[in-house]
């Protein structure tokens, strides 16, 4: 969040505070209505106070047009949200998510064991990769060293292709397929 949007959501969250808890004291009846408005008569009548208003509210209106038309997020939070951007002397790299995930797909379907692979790579700002697959094994299948390989394999290909290093690889077995020979024969 930038510091102009930091500043904007303090300032309503304060006017808001303060109306909540001047309207509060009003309906219980602790503060009288008529000190109320005449504080705010009063506010109006001061040729000081009213200037006071006028660049209050306009900082209020530009505040406000600012936070609801114009997005905050920088065009670099938005591309690591999308992949990771690298950058050289020559210029610049985006590695979309959607290229990790269907290079994680490759490596785990390049293993006979394994089926119906779904990844979901997970970036952030220091250029950090967790990569989450879920799959399908098939009945013969060691689980534990599947996953074993697939984390050792995926890491590599990853630091291969695109010169990452990935921190995490998560594996979910979701289900353990049959044979598609023994499903024939019965």
């Amino acid at each position: 969040m930038k510091l102009l949007d930091k500043i904007g959501l303090a300032l309503f969250s304060t006017l808001i505070l303060i109306i909540a808890i001047i309207s509060s004291l009003m309906i219980f009846g602790w503060v009288d209505e008529g000190w109320v408005f005449g504080a705010v008569e009063a506010a109006f009548n001061d040729p000081i106070a009213s200037n006071v208003l006028i660049v209050l509210n306009i900082i209020f209106i530009l505040l406000a047009i600012k936070c609801i038309f114009f997005d905050s997020s920088s065009k670099a939070e938005m591309d690591y949200k999308n992949g990771i951007l690298l950058e050289n002397s020559d210029g610049k790299l985006l590695i979309t998510r959607d290229t990790l995930e269907n290079l994680v797909n490759g490596v785990v379907k390049g293993f006979d064991s394994a089926e119906n692979v779904t990844a979901k790579v997970e970036l952030d700002k220091e250029n950090n990769v967790k990569v989450f697959v879920n799959l399908s094994v098939k009945e013969n299948a060691i689980i534990k060293e599947l996953s074993t390989n697939l984390q050792t394999k995926i890491k590599s290909t990853i630091k291969k292709m695109s010169d990452l290093d990935v921190k995490e690889v998560n594996i979910k077995v979701k289900d353990i397929e049959p044979n598609k020979e023994q499903i024939v024969k019965e």
